[in-house]
């Protein structure tokens, strides 16, 4: 394969990455998560204390998984790993992903912060989603076309408390309905101001087309609702309210 054609694929895979993206933000996660409740993907939505920094906040886009936990020793201490050699947690990245980061129960320092942010985002990421805390939350807020959905903002530097581990590798984030909930690199993350859902890669197309389906019918219903017809009569004809 040469080097125009690897680019070409790139670019194609970045194109339908934002595609997918723009659908998705069309939706809202309550009508996302009723479908996947329907299709028996009942326990994929994320512990609701992961919330976006602003609320108008929105994510969507494939999971770039980054494996993080406590971890007390100097960096000197720390044994070499060609995964995170060079920056390695940025130049991973690809146009549209989303960096989905799992804390490992961290619940002090702030694993994730603005230079990071700005380092994520210049990679081509769209999102990052932290189960754990991030650092310098105003000048986060401020990096055009990053939406970040954190536990908590803190000020305390993770240096000593708490560090990257892996990268791309199937990961662990709190859930709201479960324990855990898992989140393959590639899989789909999708949120807004209500929280933050994982449609498995697979179940992708079919959710999002059944989605769109349930959010045409909605917007009939709040208009025949917001015209004076009765909800009654609204429920019998849609089976939907």
């Amino acid at each position: 394969m040469t080097a125009n054609s690897q680019d070409g694929g790139a670019r194609r895979d970045a194109d339908r990455i934002a595609r997918t993206a723009k659908r998705l933000k069309g939706l809202y996660t309550a009508v996302v998560y009723d479908i996947m409740d329907e299709l028996g993907l009942p326990n994929q939505c994320l512990d609701l204390a992961i919330r976006p920094l602003d609320r108008s906040m929105q994510v969507a886009g494939p999971a770039y998984t980054v494996m993080a936990a406590p971890d007390m020793r100097e960096r000197s201490e720390m044994p070499t790993n060609a995964k995170l050699a060079d920056f390695g947690v940025f130049t991973h990245m690809y146009p549209g992903c989303v960096a989905v980061v799992g804390a490992a129960g961290e619940r002090q320092s702030g694993i994730w912060g603005e230079l990071m942010s700005n380092a994520s985002r210049a990679r081509g990421a769209t999102a990052v989603v932290i189960d754990g805390g991030i650092r310098d939350g105003r000048l986060v807020r401020e990096i055009d076309g990053l939406s970040v959905f954190a536990r908590y903002t803190s000020p305390i530097e993770s240096l000593r408390r708490s560090r990257i581990h892996d990268l791309e590798v199937p990961i662990s984030m709190s859930g709201s309905l479960s324990s855990q909930v898992r989140v393959n690199p590639g899989d789909w993350v999708f949120g807004d101001g209500d929280g933050v859902l994982v449609i498995p890669e697979e179940a992708l197309e079919e959710v999002l087309a059944k989605s769109e389906e349930a959010k045409d019918i909605e917007d009939k219903v709040r208009e025949e609702v917001q015209s004076g017809i009765p909800v009654a009569d609204v429920y019998a004809k849609y089976g939907r309210l």
